[in-house]
This record gives C-alpha cells, structure tokens and sequence, in this order.
C-alpha cells in the first residue's frame, strides 16, 4: 500500500478546493483567495499566481501550512509592518489546526492608515472568513476488492448497505466483485465479519491508502 508515513497528521482539517473573499474596511479593499494544497512547491506556484493575478495591490501577504514531518510553516507580511500580516494570517491557520493550506490576502491601499492593530484585525478577519464554514477533513481509506460466490450476494449487499460503505465499482462475472473505499481504523472489523459471514469463503484484497475528503 502507498506510503502515507510522512504526514504528520493522518486524518487531518482542511479546506476543499479554492475560496475567495473580499471585503473593505477604512477605503482598504482586502481580497483573500485560499487553497488546498498538498505540497509547498504547489503552495509557493498559488501564491506567485494570485500576485500575477492581483499584481497591482499594494500588498500580497501570504501563509500556508504543509502536512510534512516536520511541519512546513511560511508566511509573508509582503512590505506591511512586520508582524502585522503574515503572521496572524498564520496563526488563524494554526488556531483552526487546518493542514494543507495556503492562503494570499491582497491590499488594496485606501489613502487611511488602519494602524498595526488595525492590520492585524484585517488580515486575520480576511483568512477566518474564508475557512469559517468550509472545513472539511481528509481521511484515510483503504482500496480494497472483496470476491464472493453469486450465492452470497443477498447477505453481503445488505451488510454493505446497513455500514454505509463508499462503493465504486461492481463486477458481476463468474463471481461478484465488488470494490469499495474502507476506512482505516475500520477495516480489521469489516473484514473479520465478512469472513464470519461468509465462513471464509470470500476472497479480500487491500490495494492501496487513499485520502478522501470526509467530514
């Protein structure tokens, strides 16, 4: 099965797919987008993307974790005061303990200076309101294969129905095959009570770890 052993964290929060926000405060224009990622190289590629896309703002701050051993954790007040940016931005991030995440929030200046304080409020507001309502996880399953005799079909599909099972994909051949995502910390019980069901007499393959989004 696929290595997972670098992550961190196995089952982890998250976000799903790319959001985007915008808000204004004091004539400032705030526009934040964040990202799923799953590598730092494909973080620092959104990030150079979103300051293309909005490379007139008068700043484009960043911060992102990465689900690594050890973690990766980066951020950038992009010519803001220090620690007026990045950092809180990073630190929403971490308070949520969402992984696998980037995040670029770009200023529009106003003419009104909001003041440290001020800065630090809205790049903060600018990442929480993105993730707020959109965390998701991402969980560990097992690929797996389960071939049975035609006469075994009834019980099987109702044990398959009552656990709710993620089925991808059905055979009917010479044999039933069914294939189907299990989760991880599940799959010794799911395949002891097909053995006892069945008394032995089905084949169980376990192909690969697989991360899904599951809340």
């Amino acid at each position: 099965m696929r290595d997972i052993s670098k992550k961190i964290s196995e089952d982890y929060k998250t976000i799903k797919g790319e959001i985007i926000d915008e808000f204004e405060i004091e004539k400032s224009t705030f526009i934040t987008n964040i990202k799923y990622v799953e590598t730092e190289a494909e973080a620092l590629d959104f990030i150079e993307k979103i300051k293309k896309n909005y490379k007139d703002a008068s700043h484009n701050c960043h911060a992102y974790i990465i689900n690594e051993k050890p973690e990766i954790k980066r951020y950038s007040d992009d010519g803001e005061p220090q620690g007026s940016a990045g950092l809180p931005m990073l630190s929403v991030l971490e308070k949520e303990k969402v992984y696998n995440v980037v995040c670029v929030v770009s200023r529009y200046f106003g003419g009104k200076k909001l003041g440290k304080g001020g800065l630090v409020r809205a790049y903060t507001k600018g990442v929480a309101d993105c993730i707020e309502g959109n965390i998701t996880y991402r969980r560990r399953y097992i690929d797996s294969k389960i071939t049975f005799n035609y006469t075994l079909l009834g019980i099987i599909e109702n044990f398959l129905n009552e656990g709710n099972y993620i089925i991808i994909d059905k055979d009917y051949l010479q044999d039933v095959s069914i294939r189907l995502y299990i989760k991880y910390d599940k799959f010794e019980d799911f395949k002891n009570e097909l053995i006892d069901m069945t008394s032995a007499n089905i084949k169980i393959e376990e192909k690969e770890i697989v991360m899904l989004f599951k809340n």
